[in-house]
């Protein structure tokens, strides 16, 4: 009943019109909490109770009835998770059934046994008036503690305070856990160090990668087992743009957790998702401002690379360094969202959070450069004063980044294609091109998540845009007759001549790897000659039949 705000059933005892009434069982369920009171002339009224209501009754149904009907309604209220049940026994009955108090005490279902002398009616009024009262006193208390809220971050004093005020009001332990900025902030210091130590260990297994909960946008209510006692978990998301950036953890360590409490933690996420929000929104001006700032810098327009040079320091770029440009593109691993297409807001978000992640990793290692972003992915800037260093800096710099996008985002594939290095901040538009290359010929070449220019090799020249058209009429003159040849006759020619060149022409070790006889590979060799017009055994006909299956590969793929 984290929910509800009203009276307990002990604080019910205590009203005046109670008198010399009594609690008889069910002892256990004495703080449950009393939100609505009813009263119950017929046991069919069951169907129409809703949970927290306290009912009201004589014991002439428990006269006419037996144990076990008596019991069944014990249960059925139970289940319905009433607050319990107030019962004129005298004059109908000297005392309840042994067999009812016994299963009420089990169930921790509370029966109060009211004095033959009250009525009914004025234990109703007297009760919803004091569940009025507390309910007024608490929305007030409410009130106050959001306007404390709302003060803390208009003064600045940062989500930390925030969380402070969270502690004070519930008295139990509370953690805030930020996803995007990853801070943690604790309040923990009214439990013992066994108690934190473990609660520090339940936040980190409720983000466990094999567990969904994280990624609920509503509350999560658990019994969890804290320094020996089974104690209440409220675990509420901070939801913004319908992503989850973070959690606020409280376990019932001192106090029981109830529906105020829950109030104050409504209270806090809504202004720390507020607080997220606006951080979000200043992020994505500063991306957005430096993404311009990119496209300025690599621009054919000679005026906007002018003015990006001359901005340079506001961006703690030196002119004369070394600069390397890389280029990230994003795949996601899992099945799309409806209408089959991922919302811009999706997207963003993971952007968003992958350049601050990248952001850190510049920081590091102590690299100057900036991070820019389309809605196709991310361009990187770094600069290097020695070009010595660079090649060693640069591929921790990209095992860092794989890592760590790897660990925050399970289904993220994340290509990078990464230019070679210019001096001069005016010549990072040849390492641009360079890194764009690069992740198109990756893509086709390679399962590596990181590939360098320098790696292509011989596709270095091969992938170069103004070679296309020559690329095409070469293949079409050499390989292609080869490849249609196995087409049309379902042979394997084109697989015998790469297992030529990877074997150096070595005939026996071809036919190993084919698991084909000798003759068969020495009789295709033939045939490869003829269909092509070239000679294996000749040096200049060897050398176009391997190009051209290296331009077969980025054309075809």
């Amino acid at each position: 009943m984290t929910g509800q705000n009203g009276i307990s059933v002990e604080d019910m005892l205590k009203l005046e019109v109670m008198g010399d009434s009594n609690l008889i069982a069910g002892s256990k369920g004495a703080r449950n909490t009393i939100t609505r009171v009813n009263i119950m002339a017929d046991p069919d009224i069951i169907d129409w109770v809703s949970e927290g209501e306290f009912l009201l009754t004589t014991a002439y149904f428990f006269k006419k009835e037996n144990a076990e009907v008596q019991k069944n309604l014990i249960e059925e209220c139970s289940k319905k998770k009433l607050s319990g049940i107030g019962i004129k026994v005298h004059p109908y009955l000297d005392f309840l059934s042994q067999e009812v108090i016994d299963l009420a005490d089990e169930l921790g279902f509370p029966l109060i046994d009211i004095h033959y002398s009250i009525p009914l009616s004025d234990v109703m009024l007297s009760t919803i008036k004091a569940i009025f009262n507390k309910q007024a006193s608490l929305l007030e208390r409410i009130e106050k503690v959001h306007g404390r809220f709302i003060n803390v971050m208009l003064n600045g004093n940062g989500i930390e305070e925030l969380t402070k005020i969270v502690e004070e009001n519930i008295k139990n332990p509370v953690i805030l856990k930020l996803n995007f900025s990853h801070d943690t902030i604790e309040q923990l210091e009214n439990v013992d160090d066994i108690t934190r130590n473990q609660i520090r260990e339940d936040v980190k297994r409720f983000y466990n990668p094999n567990s969904s909960k994280s990624k609920l946008k509503k509350l999560d209510e658990e019994k969890m087992l804290i320094n020996g006692k089974y104690v209440k978990r409220m675990v509420m998301p901070i939801v913004v743009k319908d992503n989850v950036y973070g959690h606020i953890f409280s376990w019932s360590t001192n106090t029981p957790l109830g529906g105020f409490d829950l109030s104050i933690i409504e209270s806090a996420t809504t202004t720390i998702a507020l607080a997220v929000l606006q951080e979000l929104s200043i992020k994505e001006i500063e991306i957005r401002y430096r993404s311009e700032y990119f496209e300025d810098l690599i621009s054919v327009d000679s005026k906007r690379k002018r003015k990006a040079l001359e901005r340079a320091r506001f961006f703690n770029l030196n002119p004369s360094d070394y600069y390397v440009i890389e280029v990230m593109s994003f795949k996601f691993k899992f099945d799309k969202q409806e209408n089959d297409e991922y919302s811009i807001d999706f997207i963003q978000d993971y952007i968003n959070r992958t350049v601050t992640t990248v952001e850190e990793i510049i920081d590091y290692f102590k690299i100057e450069g900036i991070v820019a972003s389309k809605m196709n992915g991310i361009q990187i800037l770094l600069g290097f004063k020695d070009k010595k260093s660079i090649d060693d800096r640069l591929r921790r710099f990209n095992d860092m980044i794989v890592e760590k996008l790897g660990e925050k985002f399970k289904n993220l594939e994340v290509k990078i294609g990464v230019g070679r290095a210019y001096k001069g901040l005016i010549n990072v538009s040849k390492s641009f091109a360079d890194a764009i290359k690069t992740i198109r010929t990756g893509r086709i070449l390679t399962e590596r998540q990181v590939v360098y220019f320098d790696d292509l090799g011989i596709f270095k020249i091969l992938c170069q845009d103004f070679l296309t058209e020559e690329l095409e009429d070469f293949y079409a003159t050499t390989l292609k007759p080869l490849v249609d040849y196995d087409n049309k006759k379902s042979t394997e020619l084109v697989k015998t001549l790469e297992a030529y060149f990877m074997f150096n022409g070595n005939l026996t070790r071809m036919s190993e790897h084919l698991y084909t006889h000798y003759n068969t590979i020495l009789y295709r060799i033939n045939r490869i000659n003829e269909i092509t017009g070239m000679n294996l055994d000749d040096s200049n006909d060897r050398l176009n039949l391997e190009i051209a299956l290296k331009i077969r590969e980025l054309l075809v793929k």
